[in-house]
C-alpha cells in the first residue's frame, strides 16, 4: 500500500456551549437560544486551531450558529483564511439552541464574514427528522465530491450532522476525518 493517500476532509464539532454546559448537567433543555462558546470552549476552539494549524487546509466551512462561528473563528485566524458559511452543516433542529440568529444580527455581529447568500431567517420552523438531517448530510456530500478541495477543508459543524456524515458519535472540540465520497453510515444511534 505505500504510495496510497487517503482523501479525507476534516469534521470539527463546535466547542463547549452554554447549553452543552447546562443540558449535560441536567439533561434538560435550559432554553438557550444559538448559545455562544462557554469559557472552556473558547479554549477548545483555540486548542483545535493550534492542532490544525499543521495541516494542508484551503477552506474553512462553518454553520450559522453562534458556537460554530466562535469555534471557526481562531482556526481562520490561525490559517489565514475566510470563513464560508453554509445552513447545511447546521444541526439537526430539535432544541433551544437550534433556534439561530437572524442574518441581519449575523451581519452586524460578525462584519468580516459574508452572510449574503443565506436567508434571513435559515434554521426550520419544525423539529428535523433524523432523516431529513441524513439527507442534508447526503446533499453536502455531494457539494464536497464536486470542489476540487474538499480533501483540504474543514467542517465546523454540531454533533447531529457530523453523526450523519461519519456515524461516529464526538464530544465538543473533537475531529474526525471522512470521505464524502465513501459510503454513508448504515446504522445511526441518536441520543435519547
Amino acid at each position: 500500500m505505500d504510495g496510497l493517500v487517503i482523501r479525507r476532509m476534516i469534521l470539527l464539532r463546535h466547542g463547549q456551549s452554554e447549553f452543552n454546559l447546562r443540558f449535560t448537567a441536567t439533561r434538560r433543555d435550559p432554553g438557550i437560544e444559538d448559545a455562544r462558546l462557554t469559557e472552556y470552549g473558547h479554549h477548545q476552539a483555540e486548542r483545535a486551531a493550534r492542532g490544525l494549524s499543521l495541516e494542508k487546509i484551503t477552506r474553512i466551512i462553518a454553520s450559522p450558529y453562534t458556537r460554530a462561528l466562535q469555534t471557526a473563528a481562531p482556526l481562520a485566524l490561525h490559517l489565514g483564511l475566510k470563513i464560508e458559511i453554509h445552513p447545511i452543516v447546521r444541526e439537526r433542529f430539535g432544541l433551544a439552541c437550534d433556534v439561530g440568529t437572524v442574518r441581519s444580527r449575523l451581519t452586524s455581529a460578525w462584519p468580516m464574514l459574508d452572510f449574503s447568500h443565506i436567508e434571513e431567517k435559515w434554521w426550520p420552523e419544525e423539529h428535523e427528522t433524523p432523516t431529513a438531517v441524513t439527507e442534508r448530510a447526503k446533499a453536502f456530500r455531494r457539494q464536497m465530491t464536486a470542489a476540487p478541495d474538499w480533501a483540504e477543508t474543514v467542517v465546523v459543524s454540531h454533533w447531529g450532522f457530523i453523526l450523519c456524515m461519519t456515524g461516529q458519535s464526538i464530544a465538543n472540540g473533537e475531529t474526525i476525518r471522512c470521505d464524502p465520497t465513501g459510503p454513508i453510515p448504515e446504522q445511526l444511534i441518536w441520543r435519547a
